[in-house]
């Protein structure tokens, strides 16, 4: 039986004694993710993929290289060498390379800032890969040399296009419909052509990238949330399919690759439904299916796998997750922030760690195997290294390099081995102390989150039948619990028993605290883990104030009231509690946020019969520096109005959490 190391992944919470003569005391454990520092130390088990056949896509995404490099950004291998990332893939077990290419990544016009400051001069290299052709073919050529067969996708933009924004190539704006596929045929037919006489021939070349809401806006737009927009929707969206198709078949060789299009949102049904009936009427020639599948954005295992059944039986179609990733750590390489969020729903999940990664691109890789016709899987550029020069755009940083098979300085991470790990074979173990072997027996070592209950002396705790732990591979996984008993009913005074639990078929034993106290939260759903906002009102931009699901963003569980817009805005969250009893009461909220709001405070009203009110300022200051703060309440009518009132400036964001009101006197 395979175990990682418990020591590294726990800790140790105190036990709690109530009263001399309680003795339910116990020892909880909680998932938490590796350091950057310390990914390459880690000792991690891959499961085999039973059947994963050789020639399945064991792909990645490396666009952004040359900038990588061109900045210095360097790659070492598990013997500690630095060598040639392509090399490296290679002993790791990656068959294949993804390669975006735009049409002409330059800016149209000079950039300026808030404040009027030039930040990027018209003409001037975009970034984020600055994936034209010239870029593009040596890295391609050093692909194909290594061994590799080649993806080549097209964005038909001159920049980052997905389903947010498909901006139309500069060079294309004044194109009639028929102007602009002609262009696209012979764009995609000579790009290829460029890439065969350049000694890198495409395997696979995608027609669009991530095109839920169409490409090479408006013309080949599906849907626009202005009504007046004249947009060319689905006629012209699969017209420029079709010319795009037409490019790739009568390039040289063309009748050997594979076409694939491109959808993000993985797990929508819906979706995938709506594009493809309307490729099929059209009569567009492709190969494969492509989607992304990111977990924390695109939803469970499950939905996945009853996308990819849909789609197989539906349309007979080859698929592939074209892109996927998932964090190794929570920590931030440079300036920029990240923009990954902990997946963690009612029944799974995955720890941001090296395993947590691993396990995830595993799962993955299980899913499209065990459906027919899925054929492979890429994991989106994980090995864009946070060096200056090498971000988003020529005017930013990098936003993921958390989510890197490489450490943030470039050392191979034992993750990394999971694509040769899944075929069985491609065991690591590197200079550093860290490891990646096969293994299929994995064990319960934490709970995924601390099980809190609250009651009044004499009441029985509603404890949960079910919790989800974490294995030692760092999933979470819903499992059913039996606790053991106690005497709630005779339990008069208040304090903290921790209570034990079982799981049938594993000796690791949950725990729970069950606090009994007089004093109660007359906030139900405190953490708004219901995913509701229940009795609070709000007055303001459900756009810029919401309930977000995010692990990562939250004090405890996973949910909490957000905000955020692109432009300054007001906004108040408030409830009303009517025949509570006289008396003091403590209102108290958890808040983070990035700051620079104009006015964010917490505020009780109307607790004596007039308008006046109590508050207490709030102020945010970064990501995950939590604070709390309080106030006194005297409630003297039976009434009070507690409540969050928001001034921000733009770009403000921010999360509050965990909300009480207790009555102390």
């Amino acid at each position: 039986m395979l175990k990682s190391s418990l020591g590294k992944k726990v800790k140790a919470c105190a036990k709690v004694t109530l009263l001399a003569a309680v003795a339910l005391c116990g020892v909880c454990a909680f998932a938490k993710p590796n350091s950057a520092k310390d990914g390459v130390k880690q000792n991690i088990v891959v499961e085999p993929v039973p059947g994963l056949s050789d020639d399945f896509m064991r792909g990645v995404d490396i666009s952004a290289l040359a900038d990588v490099e061109k900045n210095g950004g360097k790659y070492y291998n598990a013997q500690g060498q630095e060598d040639d990332l392509f090399n490296i893939l290679k002993e790791n077990g990656v068959n294949w390379i993804r390669l975006r290419v735009w049409n002409k990544p330059f800016y149209e016009e000079d950039v300026r800032d808030a404040n009027g400051k030039l930040i990027a001069r018209k003409g001037q290299p975009y970034g984020g890969g600055n994936n034209s052709m010239a870029v593009d073919l040596p890295l391609a050529k050093r692909a194909k040399d290594a061994g590799f067969k080649l993806l080549v996708d097209f964005h038909y933009s001159d920049t980052w296009a997905d389903p947010g924004k498909q901006y139309m190539p500069q060079d294309w704006k004044n194109l009639t419909p028929e102007q602009l596929g002609d262009a696209v045929e012979k764009f995609t037919k000579d790009s290829i052509d460029q890439f065969t006489a350049y000694g890198a021939a495409p395997d696979a070349v995608q027609i669009g990238n991530e095109l839920n809401s169409g490409f090479m806006w408006p013309i080949g737009q599906l849907w626009s949330p202005n009504p007046d927009e004249k947009i060319g929707g689905m006629k012209e969206f699969t017209k420029l399919l079709n010319r795009a198709s037409n490019g790739v078949r009568t390039a040289q060789n063309g009748s050997n690759i594979k076409i694939v299009i491109h959808l993000a949102d993985g797990g929508d049904q819906g979706l995938y439904k709506y594009i493809f009936d309307e490729v099929k009427k059209a009569k567009v020639d492709y190969d494969i299916i492509g989607l992304s599948f990111y977990p924390y954005w695109h939803g469970s295992m499950d939905a996945l796998k009853a996308n990819l059944e849909m789609i197989s039986k539906r349309y007979g179609k080859q698929m592939a997750v074209v892109e996927t990733a998932y964090a190794f750590t929570e920590d931030d390489g440079d300036s920029q922030g990240n923009v990954f969020l902990t997946y963690s729903d009612e029944a799974h999940g995955y720890i941001p760690s090296v395993q947590g990664q691993a396990t995830a691109i595993r799962d993955v890789i299980a899913t499209v195997a065990s459906v027919k016709g899925g054929c492979g899987v890429f994991y989106w550029e994980p090995a864009w290294l946070p060096v200056k020069g090498a971000g988003l755009s020529s005017t930013e940083g990098n936003t993921w390099e958390n989510q890197n098979m490489f450490d943030f300085t470039g050392k191979a991470l034992p993750s990394l081995a999971v694509w040769g790990l899944v075929g069985g074979s491609g065991e690591v173990k590197n200079v550093w102390g860290g490891s990646a072997v096969n293994g299929s027996t994995f064990e319960p070592y934490a709970v995924a989150d601390p099980i809190n209950v609250i009651v009044k002396p004499g009441e029985i705790p509603a404890l949960p039948k079910s919790t989800k732990l974490v294995f030692t591979n760092d999933s979470e996984q819903l499992v059913n619990v039996t606790w053991e008993p106690y005497d709630w009913k005779n339990q008069k005074e208040t304090g903290k028993i921790t209570i034990k639990g079982s799981v049938e078929g594993y000796s690791f034993k949950p725990t729970a605290t069950v606090e009994v106290t007089d004093k109660i939260n007359l906030v139900e759903d405190s953490s708004f883990e219901s995913g509701k906002f229940g009795g609070w009102k709000l007055n303001g931009s459900s756009t810029a104030c919401y309930l977000e699901n995010n692990k990562s963003n939250a004090h405890t569980g996973k949910w909490t009231y957000k905000y955020w817009l692109g432009t300054g805005f007001k906004s108040i969250l408030s409830r009303e509690f009517t025949n509570i009893p006289n008396g003091t009461y403590e209102l108290s909220i958890w808040s983070m946020g990035g700051g620079g709001e104009k006015e964010i405070r917490l505020f009780a009203a109307r607790f004596d019969g007039t308008e006046k009110q109590i508050t207490s300022k709030i102020v945010n200051t970064g990501w995950q520096v939590w604070k709390q703060y309080k106030i006194k309440v005297p409630v003297t009518n039976g009434k009070a109005t507690i409540g969050i009132y928001l001034e921000t400036a733009p770009d403000c964001w921010g999360n509050f959490d965990d909300i009480e009101f207790i009555k102390v006197d």
